[in-house]
Protein backbone atom coordinates (compact mmCIF):
# COMPACT_ATOMS: atom_id res chain seq x y z
CA UNK A 1 0.00 0.00 0.00
CA UNK A 2 2.71 2.36 0.60
CA UNK A 3 4.68 1.79 -2.51
CA UNK A 4 1.09 3.19 -4.17
CA UNK A 5 0.62 6.17 -2.12
CA UNK A 6 3.40 7.81 -0.70
CA UNK A 7 5.00 8.25 -4.37
CA UNK A 8 2.00 10.20 -5.05
CA UNK A 9 2.57 12.67 -2.45
CA UNK A 10 2.81 16.34 -3.30
CA UNK A 11 4.51 19.34 -1.21
CA UNK A 12 2.58 21.70 -0.52
CA UNK A 13 4.41 25.28 0.71
CA UNK A 14 0.66 27.30 0.70
CA UNK A 15 0.30 25.07 4.31
CA UNK A 16 3.47 25.79 5.82
CA UNK A 17 2.18 29.65 5.40
CA UNK A 18 -1.06 28.81 6.57
CA UNK A 19 0.76 26.83 9.98
CA UNK A 20 2.10 30.07 10.90
CA UNK A 21 -0.57 32.32 10.08
CA UNK A 22 -3.80 30.09 12.37
CA UNK A 23 -7.30 31.96 12.44
CA UNK A 24 -7.94 31.68 15.57
CA UNK A 25 -4.69 33.35 16.59
CA UNK A 26 -4.30 36.27 13.96
CA UNK A 27 -7.35 37.77 14.96
CA UNK A 28 -8.07 39.94 18.18
CA UNK A 29 -10.81 37.50 19.28
CA UNK A 30 -13.80 40.15 19.01
CA UNK A 31 -12.78 40.05 15.04
CA UNK A 32 -13.11 36.37 15.42
CA UNK A 33 -16.52 35.61 16.85
CA UNK A 34 -18.07 38.81 14.17
CA UNK A 35 -16.90 35.70 11.56
CA UNK A 36 -17.47 32.90 13.64
CA UNK A 37 -20.56 34.04 15.24
CA UNK A 38 -22.00 36.08 12.73
CA UNK A 39 -25.79 36.73 12.20
CA UNK A 40 -26.05 34.76 9.18
CA UNK A 41 -24.12 31.73 10.43
CA UNK A 42 -26.56 31.91 13.85
CA UNK A 43 -29.37 31.78 10.97
CA UNK A 44 -28.01 29.17 9.30
CA UNK A 45 -27.13 27.27 11.74
CA UNK A 46 -31.09 27.45 12.96
CA UNK A 47 -31.99 26.29 9.78
CA UNK A 48 -29.42 23.57 9.65
CA UNK A 49 -31.12 22.57 13.38
CA UNK A 50 -34.37 22.16 11.96
CA UNK A 51 -33.72 20.97 9.06
CA UNK A 52 -31.86 17.68 10.58
CA UNK A 53 -34.06 17.78 13.41
CA UNK A 54 -34.39 13.73 13.56
CA UNK A 55 -31.23 12.86 13.47
CA UNK A 56 -30.12 15.10 15.85
CA UNK A 57 -32.76 13.72 18.18
CA UNK A 58 -31.25 10.16 17.21
CA UNK A 59 -27.32 11.46 17.91
CA UNK A 60 -28.64 13.37 21.10
CA UNK A 61 -30.29 10.63 22.62
CA UNK A 62 -27.29 7.81 21.73
CA UNK A 63 -24.54 9.77 23.35
CA UNK A 64 -26.39 12.49 25.41
CA UNK A 65 -24.67 15.22 23.69
CA UNK A 66 -27.06 18.35 23.18
CA UNK A 67 -27.84 18.99 19.58
CA UNK A 68 -26.65 22.57 19.77
CA UNK A 69 -23.15 21.82 20.43
CA UNK A 70 -23.26 19.87 17.26
CA UNK A 71 -24.39 21.80 15.24
CA UNK A 72 -22.33 24.46 16.15
CA UNK A 73 -19.39 22.41 15.09
CA UNK A 74 -20.60 21.88 12.18
CA UNK A 75 -21.17 25.23 12.05
CA UNK A 76 -17.23 26.38 12.77
CA UNK A 77 -15.73 23.25 11.15
CA UNK A 78 -17.15 23.78 7.48
CA UNK A 79 -19.96 26.06 7.15
CA UNK A 80 -22.63 23.17 7.39
CA UNK A 81 -21.08 20.93 5.63
CA UNK A 82 -20.80 23.90 2.82
CA UNK A 83 -17.06 23.53 2.84
CA UNK A 84 -15.26 20.58 4.35
CA UNK A 85 -11.79 21.45 2.45
CA UNK A 86 -9.83 20.88 -0.68
CA UNK A 87 -6.26 20.07 0.29
CA UNK A 88 -4.91 16.57 -0.38
CA UNK A 89 -4.54 15.34 3.28
CA UNK A 90 -1.66 13.07 2.83
CA UNK A 91 0.14 15.63 1.16
CA UNK A 92 -0.38 18.13 3.47
CA UNK A 93 0.44 16.17 6.85
CA UNK A 94 3.32 14.76 4.89
CA UNK A 95 4.12 18.54 4.06
CA UNK A 96 3.83 19.51 8.28
CA UNK A 97 5.73 16.37 9.20
CA UNK A 98 8.78 17.30 7.29
CA UNK A 99 8.37 20.89 8.34
CA UNK A 100 9.32 20.41 12.03
CA UNK A 101 7.59 22.93 14.10
CA UNK A 102 5.11 19.84 15.28
CA UNK A 103 7.00 17.21 13.54
CA UNK A 104 5.95 14.69 15.74
CA UNK A 105 2.36 15.39 16.10
CA UNK A 106 1.89 15.34 12.16
CA UNK A 107 4.27 12.01 11.65
CA UNK A 108 1.65 10.49 14.17
CA UNK A 109 -1.22 12.10 12.10
CA UNK A 110 0.03 10.58 8.65
CA UNK A 111 0.62 7.23 9.57
CA UNK A 112 -3.07 7.42 11.15
CA UNK A 113 -4.32 8.65 7.87
CA UNK A 114 -2.00 6.18 5.76
CA UNK A 115 -4.21 3.39 8.16
CA UNK A 116 -7.91 4.92 7.62
CA UNK A 117 -6.63 4.23 3.66
CA UNK A 118 -5.30 0.36 4.65
CA UNK A 119 -8.36 -0.08 6.34
CA UNK A 120 -10.94 0.99 2.94
CA UNK A 121 -12.39 4.42 5.17
CA UNK A 122 -10.70 6.00 2.50
CA UNK A 123 -9.27 6.38 -1.05
CA UNK A 124 -6.13 8.18 -0.81
CA UNK A 125 -7.89 10.75 -3.54
CA UNK A 126 -11.29 11.28 -1.59
CA UNK A 127 -9.19 11.84 1.72
CA UNK A 128 -9.40 16.31 1.35
CA UNK A 129 -9.92 18.45 3.40
CA UNK A 130 -8.13 21.41 5.64
CA UNK A 131 -4.61 22.90 5.46
CA UNK A 132 -3.65 20.74 8.36
CA UNK A 133 -5.04 17.41 7.43
CA UNK A 134 -8.68 17.64 9.55
CA UNK A 135 -11.23 16.11 7.43
CA UNK A 136 -14.92 15.66 6.80
CA UNK A 137 -17.92 17.55 7.95
CA UNK A 138 -16.83 18.02 11.16
CA UNK A 139 -12.92 18.40 10.58
CA UNK A 140 -11.72 15.18 12.51
CA UNK A 141 -8.14 14.91 12.43
CA UNK A 142 -6.91 10.97 11.50
CA UNK A 143 -6.14 9.80 14.90
CA UNK A 144 -9.45 11.26 16.52
CA UNK A 145 -10.98 9.29 13.46
CA UNK A 146 -9.23 6.31 14.37
CA UNK A 147 -11.07 6.75 18.16
CA UNK A 148 -13.75 7.93 17.54
CA UNK A 149 -15.50 8.17 14.38
CA UNK A 150 -18.75 6.09 13.83
CA UNK A 151 -20.72 4.16 11.58
CA UNK A 152 -24.06 5.44 12.95
CA UNK A 153 -25.97 3.26 10.43
CA UNK A 154 -24.04 0.37 9.45
CA UNK A 155 -23.11 0.46 6.59
CA UNK A 156 -19.66 -1.09 7.17
CA UNK A 157 -17.91 2.66 6.80
CA UNK A 158 -17.74 5.24 8.75
CA UNK A 159 -17.92 8.12 6.13
CA UNK A 160 -17.44 11.65 7.32
CA UNK A 161 -16.26 13.15 3.58
CA UNK A 162 -19.87 12.60 1.83
CA UNK A 163 -22.80 14.90 1.84
CA UNK A 164 -24.11 12.70 4.22
CA UNK A 165 -23.14 14.59 7.59
CA UNK A 166 -24.83 11.22 9.51
CA UNK A 167 -21.40 9.95 10.64
CA UNK A 168 -19.86 13.27 10.84
CA UNK A 169 -22.19 14.41 13.38
CA UNK A 170 -22.57 11.00 15.12
CA UNK A 171 -19.12 10.93 15.22
CA UNK A 172 -18.26 14.26 16.88
CA UNK A 173 -21.07 13.60 19.66
CA UNK A 174 -18.88 10.14 20.47
CA UNK A 175 -15.81 12.44 20.78
CA UNK A 176 -17.60 15.26 23.15
CA UNK A 177 -19.43 11.80 25.25
CA UNK A 178 -15.76 10.11 25.52
CA UNK A 179 -14.14 13.56 26.74
CA UNK A 180 -16.63 14.11 29.20
CA UNK A 181 -19.37 15.81 28.28
CA UNK A 182 -21.79 16.62 30.73
CA UNK A 183 -25.41 17.07 29.46
CA UNK A 184 -27.24 20.43 31.28
CA UNK A 185 -23.43 22.02 31.93
CA UNK A 186 -23.04 25.16 29.99
CA UNK A 187 -19.49 25.78 28.51
CA UNK A 188 -19.45 29.16 30.31
CA UNK A 189 -21.41 32.14 30.90
CA UNK A 190 -20.65 35.71 30.64
CA UNK A 191 -20.66 37.44 33.79
CA UNK A 192 -19.30 41.47 34.97
CA UNK A 193 -16.59 41.08 37.65
CA UNK A 194 -17.51 43.89 40.95
CA UNK A 195 -14.83 46.55 41.13
CA UNK A 196 -11.70 45.82 42.50
CA UNK A 197 -11.75 42.51 41.40
CA UNK A 198 -8.10 40.54 42.30
CA UNK A 199 -7.20 39.54 38.82
CA UNK A 200 -4.76 37.03 39.88
CA UNK A 201 -7.97 34.93 40.87
CA UNK A 202 -8.59 35.03 36.60
CA UNK A 203 -6.89 31.58 36.25
CA UNK A 204 -7.30 27.97 34.88
CA UNK A 205 -6.04 26.64 37.41
CA UNK A 206 -8.36 28.06 40.48
CA UNK A 207 -11.73 26.46 40.19
CA UNK A 208 -13.98 27.50 42.55
CA UNK A 209 -17.83 26.34 43.07
CA UNK A 210 -19.79 29.19 41.56
CA UNK A 211 -21.13 29.96 45.03
CA UNK A 212 -17.41 31.10 45.91
CA UNK A 213 -16.91 33.34 42.96
CA UNK A 214 -20.87 34.52 43.76
CA UNK A 215 -19.18 35.85 47.30
CA UNK A 216 -16.58 37.76 45.62
CA UNK A 217 -19.40 39.96 43.97
CA UNK A 218 -19.43 38.11 40.15
CA UNK A 219 -23.37 38.04 38.46
CA UNK A 220 -24.36 37.41 35.28
CA UNK A 221 -24.96 39.87 32.92
CA UNK A 222 -28.78 39.85 34.16
CA UNK A 223 -27.37 40.70 37.87
CA UNK A 224 -28.16 37.18 39.31
CA UNK A 225 -25.94 34.67 40.98
CA UNK A 226 -24.61 31.99 38.34
CA UNK A 227 -26.28 28.75 39.03
CA UNK A 228 -24.06 25.67 40.25
CA UNK A 229 -22.76 23.83 37.50
CA UNK A 230 -20.12 22.38 39.04
CA UNK A 231 -16.39 23.93 39.38
CA UNK A 232 -16.20 26.88 37.36
CA UNK A 233 -13.25 29.51 36.41
CA UNK A 234 -12.89 32.88 35.26
CA UNK A 235 -12.09 33.50 31.80
CA UNK A 236 -10.65 37.01 30.41
CA UNK A 237 -9.78 36.62 26.99
CA UNK A 238 -9.08 39.95 26.23
CA UNK A 239 -7.94 41.22 29.59
CA UNK A 240 -9.65 43.16 32.37
CA UNK A 241 -10.98 45.66 29.46
CA UNK A 242 -13.09 43.04 28.02
CA UNK A 243 -15.90 40.50 28.02
CA UNK A 244 -15.59 37.99 31.27
CA UNK A 245 -17.18 34.24 31.31
CA UNK A 246 -17.30 31.84 34.21
CA UNK A 247 -16.12 28.70 31.98
CA UNK A 248 -17.36 24.86 32.59
CA UNK A 249 -15.92 21.70 32.71
CA UNK A 250 -17.61 21.28 29.25
CA UNK A 251 -15.23 24.53 28.64
CA UNK A 252 -12.57 21.92 29.14
CA UNK A 253 -14.39 19.11 26.57
CA UNK A 254 -14.75 21.50 23.63
CA UNK A 255 -11.03 22.89 24.17
CA UNK A 256 -10.06 18.93 23.35
CA UNK A 257 -11.54 19.51 19.86
CA UNK A 258 -9.04 23.01 19.39
CA UNK A 259 -7.13 24.26 22.08
CA UNK A 260 -7.88 28.30 21.10
CA UNK A 261 -9.68 29.86 23.94
CA UNK A 262 -11.29 31.93 21.01
CA UNK A 263 -12.48 29.05 19.43
CA UNK A 264 -13.73 27.57 22.59
CA UNK A 265 -15.98 30.70 23.10
CA UNK A 266 -17.35 31.04 19.39
CA UNK A 267 -18.07 27.11 19.91
CA UNK A 268 -19.84 27.33 23.08
CA UNK A 269 -21.26 31.39 22.19
CA UNK A 270 -22.75 29.87 18.46
CA UNK A 271 -24.50 26.94 20.04
CA UNK A 272 -26.12 29.36 22.70
CA UNK A 273 -27.21 31.38 19.63
CA UNK A 274 -28.24 28.74 17.55
CA UNK A 275 -30.36 28.03 21.09
CA UNK A 276 -32.00 31.37 21.07
CA UNK A 277 -29.84 33.11 23.14
CA UNK A 278 -28.34 36.94 23.02
CA UNK A 279 -25.22 37.73 22.11
CA UNK A 280 -22.04 38.37 24.14
CA UNK A 281 -22.73 41.96 26.45
CA UNK A 282 -19.51 42.91 26.91
CA UNK A 283 -17.72 45.32 25.73
CA UNK A 284 -13.61 45.10 23.90
CA UNK A 285 -10.40 46.55 24.07
CA UNK A 286 -11.02 47.54 20.16
CA UNK A 287 -8.13 49.98 19.73
CA UNK A 288 -5.79 46.99 20.47
CA UNK A 289 -4.96 44.56 16.89
CA UNK A 290 -3.65 41.27 17.05
CA UNK A 291 -0.22 40.82 17.65
CA UNK A 292 1.66 38.78 14.44
CA UNK A 293 2.86 35.76 14.08
CA UNK A 294 6.59 37.00 14.87
CA UNK A 295 5.43 39.52 17.27
CA UNK A 296 4.41 36.57 19.73
CA UNK A 297 7.02 34.80 19.13
CA UNK A 298 9.32 38.06 20.06
CA UNK A 299 6.75 38.55 23.52
CA UNK A 300 7.38 34.61 24.30
CA UNK A 301 12.05 36.13 24.02
CA UNK A 302 11.42 38.93 25.88
CA UNK A 303 9.76 37.52 28.36
CA UNK A 304 11.79 34.77 29.00
CA UNK A 305 14.89 36.96 28.83
CA UNK A 306 12.84 39.58 31.64
CA UNK A 307 12.65 36.03 34.12
CA UNK A 308 9.54 35.18 32.84
CA UNK A 309 9.45 32.27 31.07
CA UNK A 310 6.56 30.99 29.04
CA UNK A 311 8.10 27.49 28.72
CA UNK A 312 8.46 27.47 25.05
CA UNK A 313 8.81 29.96 21.97
CA UNK A 314 6.61 28.75 19.83
CA UNK A 315 4.14 31.67 18.57
CA UNK A 316 1.04 30.70 20.50
CA UNK A 317 -0.10 32.28 23.16
CA UNK A 318 -1.76 29.73 25.58
CA UNK A 319 -1.90 29.35 29.58
CA UNK A 320 1.64 29.14 30.35
CA UNK A 321 2.75 32.51 28.35
CA UNK A 322 -0.57 33.68 29.87
CA UNK A 323 0.97 33.17 32.79
CA UNK A 324 4.09 34.70 32.37
CA UNK A 325 2.62 38.14 31.07
CA UNK A 326 0.44 37.72 34.27
CA UNK A 327 3.69 37.39 36.50
CA UNK A 328 5.24 40.25 34.59
CA UNK A 329 2.49 42.60 35.22
CA UNK A 330 2.83 42.11 38.76
CA UNK A 331 6.28 42.95 38.90
CA UNK A 332 5.08 46.14 37.23
CA UNK A 333 2.13 47.34 39.13
CA UNK A 334 -0.27 46.30 36.24
CA UNK A 335 -3.84 44.96 35.90
CA UNK A 336 -2.73 41.10 36.21
CA UNK A 337 -4.97 40.17 33.52
CA UNK A 338 -2.54 37.98 31.82
CA UNK A 339 -3.31 40.02 28.36
CA UNK A 340 -0.45 39.89 25.85
CA UNK A 341 -1.54 43.09 23.96
CA UNK A 342 0.75 45.16 22.08
CA UNK A 343 0.92 47.06 25.13
CA UNK A 344 2.64 44.88 26.80
CA UNK A 345 5.00 44.20 23.63
CA UNK A 346 6.10 47.63 23.64
CA UNK A 347 6.73 47.37 27.31
CA UNK A 348 8.83 44.88 26.91
CA UNK A 349 10.88 46.02 23.87
CA UNK A 350 11.42 49.12 26.26
CA UNK A 351 12.14 48.37 29.60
Amino acid sequence: MLDSVLPGLTPLPRVVELDRNQFEFSRTIWDYLAIAVSDDRVTLGRRALAANADLLAEIEAAFDVEREILVAIWGLESSFGGYRGTVPTLSALATLAHDGRRATLFENQLLAALEIVALGEATPEGMVGSWAGAMGHTQFMPTSFLAHAVDFRGTGRRDIWSDDPTDALASAAAYLAHYGWARGQPWGVEVILPEGFDYLEARKDNPRPPGDWAGMGIRATDGSEVPDHGPAVILLPAGHRGAAFMTFGNFNVLERYNTADAYVIALGHLADRIAGGPPIAGDWPREDRALTFAERMELQTLLTEAGFDPQGIDGLVGPLTIAAVRAWQVSQGLVPDGYASPAVLEALRNP
